[in-house]
């Protein structure tokens, strides 16, 4: 366990400016791992930082710690409207992954939010809680559970046994609640299959930013090369919004062939700031990875959410 100094050592990294943006996020996965009080208090004072990548990240990683005493600092960030799309929904998910019923009156209160990230991003929240209330996290009817096997707090959990045809036909059936399409993509997540990459891939064409920033977010989970070319064409994607293009640049990250990391190299003049940044770390990362320095890294990961 890291000492109080040490912490601060880390922290220290994470929320200056001045250091490279790829040491800043391995100090953030670092503290993350670590958690507790004073990794919660260094993660929370880097939300003032410029880097909308940054933010998001910080967000997600405060979700997936589970830990109560990141609610205010994801309040705040929520209710902040000078805060950017993408790191206002990315606290609302980090809610919904703390699974805390306090944050449920917050979460309805958002679901209307006049961003329409956001709003879904409460809905899903909302919807996740509620299963949480109803027993959902021991277990469901047909084996579904809240357990990952990505060792991921995810925003829905997997839908109840089903074929691929039909998880697929769930999937793409934009008449349908988020929720139960989320749940369908994370069944076909769980299946592993070339057939459900193929499907969640078509995901990407579907109306909503926050669904097809999912996909991407799934897809780098996987790491199946069947999902480059669905990948790469989001991420080259004219008009594509921005957040669906950062998660398809860290999902060619994450998988991390040759054919990934020409792509990345394109984009890391992106002149959009979080795509460009995205292209950066994930390069790092893969760099960092397969280095001499990984092997001494302790609870170090690969960039994911």
């Amino acid at each position: 366990m890291a000492n109080d100094d040490q912490i601060a050592t880390i922290g220290a990294v994470l929320v200056d400016p001045g250091q490279d943006l790829a040491r800043r996020f391995r100090a953030l996965f670092t503290l993350r791992n670590v958690g507790g009080a004073a990794a919660i208090e260094w993660i929370s004072k880097a939300f003032s930082d410029e880097s909308v990548l940054l933010k998001h990240e910080l967000a997600y990683c405060l979700g997936q710690m589970q830990d109560k005493q990141a609610i205010p600092t994801l309040t705040t960030v929520l209710q902040d409207t000078q805060q950017e799309a993408m790191v206002r929904h990315e606290a609302g998910e980090a809610l919904g992954a703390i699974g805390d019923a306090v944050v449920l009156e917050l979460l309805k209160q958002y679901s209307q939010d006049p961003v329409i990230e956001v709003a879904e991003t409460c809905q899903l929240a909302v919807c996740r809680i509620q299963w949480l209330q109803g027993g959902g996290e021991q277990q469901n009817e047909g084996g579904a559970t809240d357990k990952s096997s990505y060792f991921s707090i995810d925003p829905a959990p997997p839908a109840n046994s089903k074929s691929l045809s039909e998880l697929r036909a769930i999937l793409l059936d934009e008449s349908l609640p988020m929720f139960e399409r989320y749940r369908a993509m994370f069944a076909l997540r769980n299946l592993g299959t070339e057939d459900a990459v193929l499907a969640l891939g078509e995901g990407l064409h579907c109306s909503s930013a926050l669904f097809r920033h999912e996909i991407g977010y799934v897809l780098g989970q996987m790491q199946h090369p069947a999902s480059i070319p669905a990948l790469q064409a989001a991420l080259e994607r004219n008009g594509e919004d921005p957040m669906v293009r950062h998660e398809a640049a860290e999902a060619l990250g994450s998988i991390g062939r040759e054919d990934c990391v020409a792509v990345l190299q394109r984009y890391r003049g992106d002149g959009e700031r979080v795509v460009k940044e995205s292209c950066e770390v994930a390069l790092d990362m893969l760099e960092y990875e397969t280095s001499d320095q990984f092997q001494y890294a302790d609870g170090l990961v690969r960039l994911q959410g």
